[in-house]
């Protein structure tokens, strides 16, 4: 799902339609185009984006022999993975290399917290679910939050139940399913104190990732530009050993090679901020 712009200087999106439905060469030749336009592409695509779409994809970055066509696909429910791509959008309108752009997708995950409100978890896979949670699921009216990013989480809804949420500033996005379950989440984004909470449509994959349609998916996530700037340019840049693109992190994502010296360090922690 491609969410609107964050601002007038957000970088449109491409959607990649039907890549396993339609005829190889038409698809060769879109993605060659774009990369012809554009010079370097970063996809994105979900866990839960079906195996026949991600070899398809895969194959054709391997016809066009290209390594300015980078594959990412983060272990993040759909909404999280589509609100990284408007941030990698955003920060597409600045001065960032190729591959430091690239990076910074790994890099934003850690400030993502992405959940949803379930009334089943009997099918949930991508969240440890204890056995005690699974039998009442089967109980008629029982509902589950349940937090896949950063930290998993689930807690029966009940009163006082609540998740453990950002330590700074963030905007929320709801998407609703089959029965939502909407007021839960508003409460949730008044106790993380969210600047604003706006609803978007529910990503076509997430009742696949999340085991079942009868959902409300949230994602709380950072909307300042100048905020996601300072992050990504406050780290270290290497470059990469094998392409030569500048990249920061343990990994190029265009060819996959490992700088090599490099020690790994964990995300610095982000101070607390009022967006703009």
């Amino acid at each position: 799902m491609a969410l609107p712009a964050q601002d007038e200087r957000t970088v449109p999106a491409v959607v990649l339609d039907g890549l396993d439905r339609r005829p190889l060469e038409h698809a060769l030749l879109e993605l060659h185009t774009l990369t012809e336009q554009y010079g370097y592409l970063i996809v994105l695509c979900s866990a839960a984006t079906p195996e026949p779409v991600v070899r398809r994809l895969h194959t054709l970055r391997s016809l066009l022999e290209s390594d300015r066509i980078a594959v990412f696909r983060p272990a993040l429910p759909p909404l999280a993975v589509a609100v990284l791509a408007r941030q990698l959008r955003q920060l597409a309108s600045c001065d960032l290399s190729p591959g430091v752009l690239a990076s910074a997708g790994r890099l934003l995950t850690h400030y993502l917290h992405a959940g949803a409100v379930l009334a089943s978890v009997a099918r949930l896979d991508r969240v440890p679910v204890g056995l005690k949670a699974h039998a009442k699921s089967w109980v008629p009216g029982s509902q589950f939050a349940v937090l896949a990013h950063p930290e998993p989480q689930l807690v029966r809804i009940a009163p006082g139940a609540t998740l453990k949420g950002p330590e700074f500033g963030t905007w929320m996005l709801v998407a609703k399913g089959q029965q939502a379950h909407g007021d839960w989440v508003t409460g949730l984004a008044g106790q993380w104190s969210v600047h604003a909470l706006r609803e978007v449509p529910l990503p076509a994959e997430s009742p696949a990732w999340w085991g079942t349609g009868r959902m409300t998916e949230f994602c709380s996530h950072l909307a300042d530009l100048s905020v996601l700037y300072q992050l990504v340019t406050s780290v270290r840049q290497t470059a990469c050993h094998w392409c030569g693109l500048d990249v920061i992190g343990d990994r190029c994502v265009f060819c996959s090679a490992t700088p090599p010296g490099y020690e790994p360090a964990p995300p610095r922690a982000l101070e607390q901020r009022t967006p703009a």
